[in-house]
């Protein structure tokens, strides 16, 4: 058998779909374990949605996730010419004719069809015609078989069968002689050596078309594994629509790309009870065996705790990166505090499950002044502010602020006021932070620049 190469073949009509980037995904991880090839084709045939800002995300999209093609990739819309020569070709060997049927004919066709609750077949009027219309410029249209039936050996699905007379003679030209999906798709997959097609379920009807396309050219047949598509958490189809549906919806909230590959990954496909997968673990263990039949629900909670753990196992340099990229892009830029910030991720990353939390943890460091929430505010009382004043005084006496000589300064005012922590804490933390939850407080106040520790103070008290 031919070397293994696989393609992911999306349009640039709209950002790209999560249900994509796992289709995408799971080809190029097969045809890494297979030691084979991965294409990308932008399938830009459709004139008026087709924009080079979708092509380009399209392609960001797959790098950030750490999806690379092995060749520069094949634009569709530069094929078309051949597109067209195999359809006449097609034509000439019998196995497509001309079609005059008008558009008002075929839609009240298929109103017909819709009134008696049936799906919509072409009526082969045309199929055997003897005389041509000159007033109508046609499409041509494939001459699918009308006897028997044809059967796909799915790696996934297993044996699907279909009654040959649901398979409609399908245009493959337009009436302007540009070609359709169908047929660019079976073309492009020949001229490319395809040997391997894994995409969603959605198409296996548009797969048991382009294999016939493939009989009648004589081309060996491919290898097709159809995987079932992503729900919602409420069972319906992911759509565009939905929230949490394009790439774009997971970066924006800090959703780090090793964490979402590993969920998508995971979304579908399983190899024993192993959960966490490294790039390299990925390829050695992926096989389309442990794709599952059944549609997979998107659930972003385990997205988040996905993330999490990236987040908490991810080394502090490499986490502060993607940390600042994340703000500028979508926040604010921190490199005035960048080197606090970054000293201070090893307790700002706890309990947080994306970099925008975080962001939202360094708050404190990142603003040179603090606003104290209004349901916070109440909590500093006479009492409080007392603790605070003398935890000040015995503060700017210390030349060197750490852990050991904080502990004995709260310990002595925890004596002193009779108090406990929290009645020391608290206070410290709203006046520092502006709200009574955040870091521990001694993370708090050695993160901070001791004259930021005394400025804060000196509001309250």
């Amino acid at each position: 058998m031919s070397k293994v190469a696989t393609r992911f073949a999306p349009s640039p009509t709209g950002p790209l779909h999560i249900g994509g980037i796992r289709t995408a995904l799971f080809n190029w991880l097969f045809s890494k374990n297979q030691k084979g090839l991965f294409h990308l084709r932008i399938e830009d045939t459709d004139k008026e949605r087709s924009k080079n800002e979708y092509k380009e995300q399209i392609i960001q999209s797959l790098k950030w996730i750490g999806i690379q093609p092995d060749k520069d990739e094949y634009i569709q819309s530069t094929k078309l010419k051949k597109h067209v020569e195999f359809a006449n070709k097609l034509l000439a060997n019998g196995f497509a004719y001309k079609c005059y049927c008008s558009e008002k004919e075929i839609e009240e066709e298929k109103k017909r069809a819709k009134q008696k609750k049936l799906p919509y077949v072409y009526n082969r009027k045309c199929r055997d015609l003897k005389e041509t219309s000159k007033n109508i410029d046609p499409v041509l249209r494939f001459k699918s078989k009308i006897e028997g039936t044809s059967i796909l050996n799915d790696l996934v699905q297993g044996e699907v069968k279909i009654e040959n007379t649901i398979i409609e003679d399908f245009i493959i030209l337009r009436k302007d002689g540009t070609p359709t999906y169908n047929l660019s798709a079976a073309i492009d997959d020949y001229e490319m050596g395809i040997t391997h097609i894994i995409r969603g379920d959605d198409h296996k009807m548009n797969t048991f078309k382009q294999i016939q396309i493939f009989q009648s050219m004589k081309w060996n047949l491919l290898i097709y594994a159809h995987i079932p598509l992503i729900h919602t958490s409420e069972g319906k189809k992911l759509s565009k629509r939905d929230k949490a549906s394009t790439l774009e919806d997971y970066k924006k909230i800090g959703i780090m790309p090793d964490a979402l590959r590993n969920y998508l990954l995971r979304l579908g496909w399983s190899f024993k009870d192993k959960e966490i997968f490294t790039l390299e673990e990925s390829i050695r263990h992926f096989n389309i065996e442990g794709i599952g039949k059944s549609p997979s629900k998107l659930d972003m909670s385990r997205i988040l705790s996905m993330n999490e753990h990236y987040i908490k196992n991810m080394d502090e340099n490499d986490l502060y990166n993607y940390l600042k990229k994340f703000c500028e892009k979508y926040k604010d830029k921190i490199d005035n505090k960048g080197e606090k910030i970054k000293k201070s991720l090893c307790f700002l990353k706890n309990k947080a499950k994306t970099l925008e939390d975080i962001y939202n943890n360094a708050q404190y460091i990142i603003k040179d002044k603090i606003q104290i929430s209004p349901e916070d505010i109440k909590f500093l009382d006479n009492l409080s502010k007392k603790i605070l004043n003398d935890f000040l005084k015995e503060f700017e006496k210390l030349s060197n602020p750490n852990k050991e000589n904080l502990e004995k300064i709260i310990n002595d005012l925890i004596s002193n006021h009779k108090t406990n922590f929290k009645g020391v804490g608290q206070p410290l933390r709203i006046a520092l932070v502006g709200s009574k939850f955040g870091p521990g407080i001694y993370d708090i106040i050695l993160s901070l620049d001791k004259n930021d520790v005394i400025n804060r103070l000196k509001v309250i008290t």
